[in-house]
């Protein structure tokens, strides 16, 4: 049997599109939530909304962890079977363990990956999927596919309103002091994915109101002649990503904006209510 030449591989902090589900040659292999003892594959057998039902009534925050390097060796075997090789793009290896535990599972299962840190989440994860399949059509090589990919990645602009900030804290993504002063004072803060692959906050809002209309001013700055393409995520707060998306439009009319969801693994620590804008310069 003739092998295809190259299997796309992910895991679930991906934004996952229809378009990427229904590809022949994707593959997310999932991450795993915790509640107490319980515990649940993202995507598998616990939806974003199960997730934020159990989170209201849990008595402890979840906590969230990558596949062992054994489990992945196991699911790459099976791709394997019909595939020369693959490229994996994962979670930055800044706020996962994710890809270090995959690359361990390849060496396991003697498969080639070309590996690539994403240095980004989510939208950011899936725009380097889309490229580097795009170049593949082109004609380009592995190696042709993973420097251009490499030169994207950290290039993605990220605004992100967090909806829970206890989450982040109890997530370990947010030390002691900025934990505190934020609920001392009632505030929320906005956050950005790094160049290098790392979380930073960079501004602290009131409300929601003012959140939305920081998020637009950020869109409009970047994109002044309404080109280009941007898109929204959110966390079960489908209303207000409408708005935030009707907002965008009114002030920059042409430019294209897409809603999605974030994945349970990411909703353990950006919590309910989180909304992002997302986009590559």
């Amino acid at each position: 049997m003739t092998k295809k030449p190259i299997a796309w591989i992910t895991d679930s902090t991906a934004y996952i599109t229809d378009e990427l589900k229904n590809h022949p040659d994707f593959y997310s292999i999932p991450l795993n939530i915790h509640f107490g003892e319980k515990q649940f594959i993202d995507g598998v057998d616990l939806t974003p909304t199960q997730l934020y039902e159990n989170i209201k009534s849990a008595t402890e925050f979840p906590k969230t962890s990558q596949p062992s390097a054994g489990e992945f060796a196991e699911k790459f075997k099976k791709i394997a079977v019909d595939y020369e090789q693959a490229i994996a793009i994962h979670i930055s290896g800044e706020l996962s363990g994710t890809l270090t535990s995959s690359i361990a599972g390849a060496d396991i299962a003697g498969f080639p990956i070309t590996f690539i840190d994403s240095k980004s989440l989510s939208y950011g994860i899936t725009g380097l999927i889309d490229k580097g399949m795009e170049l593949q059509k082109e004609g380009a090589s592995v190696p042709e596919i993973k420097m251009e990919l490499e030169k994207m990645a950290g290039t993605l602009k990220s605004f992100i309103y967090i909806g829970q900030l206890e989450q982040l804290y109890k997530g370990g993504r947010m030390n002691g002091v900025q934990f505190f002063l934020g609920s001392l004072l009632k505030v929320k803060p906005i956050i950005q994915i790094t160049t290098d692959g790392k979380l930073e906050a960079i501004e602290k809002v009131r409300s929601e109101k003012k959140a939305l209309q920081y998020l637009v001013d950020k869109v409009a700055e970047a994109h002044p002649k309404g080109k280009g393409k941007i898109y929204l995520m959110e966390g079960n707060v489908p209303e207000q990503a409408a708005e935030l998306k009707a907002m965008i439009l009114n002030q920059i009319p042409g430019l294209t904006v897409e809603i999605g969801d974030i994945s349970s693994t990411l909703a353990v620590h950006a919590g309910e209510g989180t909304i992002a804008v997302l986009w590559f310069d």
